[in-house]
């Protein structure tokens, strides 16, 4: 099976029904972990990332954010559950409306950083089940780097699963975009001070 597709938004009974469903999943992609390593072949990979500020005190508010994520409050997709644990084995739903349509989405958490050095960096990854329109895994962290520097980082790589979105291939890579600008937007607001100038 795939993504599942609604007309209307899914209650969410219908969404802990769609989770509940989806906790004994396997992954749908066979290197599971391999944004740790290095993405494999024949896969898009996408790295994209954006400096957040700079300093401790930004450091553990993007770390806070990524730990409520934050990231996910992009207006057309959600997270469920929104408060869901940060641990791996995790298994989470995304829901998206796009093109007049909703579709839920399932992935797991893989693993999750907490590293000192050569950077202090903290995040996960996560991917995704069957229940997904695209294969593969994303991870998402936030780094504080020698300079002083601090950004947010996605490392994503992934091939469409469902055949719409092999059908629609070009406007499935387009809302992959979208999500990396949307979410990049959300980390830089969820740090940002009130009266602090956006990095």
């Amino acid at each position: 099976m795939s993504a599942v597709f609604f007309l209307r938004r899914p209650s969410g009974n219908t969404i802990e029904s769609f989770l509940d469903a989806k906790r004994g999943q396997e992954f749908s992609y066979p290197r599971v972990g391999a944004t740790r390593t290095g993405p494999p072949p024949g896969y898009n990979v996408d790295h994209n990332q954006v400096q957040l500020g700079s300093g401790s005190e930004t450091l553990a508010a993007a770390a806070d954010a990524l730990r409520r994520w934050r990231m996910f409050d992009i207006g057309w997709l959600r997270l469920f559950p929104p408060t869901a644990s940060i641990e791996p084995g995790v298994t989470v739903a995304v829901l998206a409306r796009t093109f007049g349509l909703w579709s839920l989405h399932a992935c797991r958490i893989v693993y999750v950083l907490d590293e000192a050095a050569p950077v202090r960096r903290c995040g996960f990854a996560y991917g995704t089940l069957r229940e997904h329109a695209e294969e593969g895994e994303e991870r998402f962290s936030v780094e504080w780097r020698q300079d002083d520097s601090v950004w947010y980082d996605i490392l994503a790589f992934s091939r469409p699963r469902h055949w719409l979105a092999r059908a629609g291939y070009p406007l499935s890579r387009r809302l992959q975009r979208r999500f990396v600008r949307d979410s990049m937007a959300a980390m830089v607001a969820a740090v940002r001070k009130p009266g602090r100038a956006a990095p």
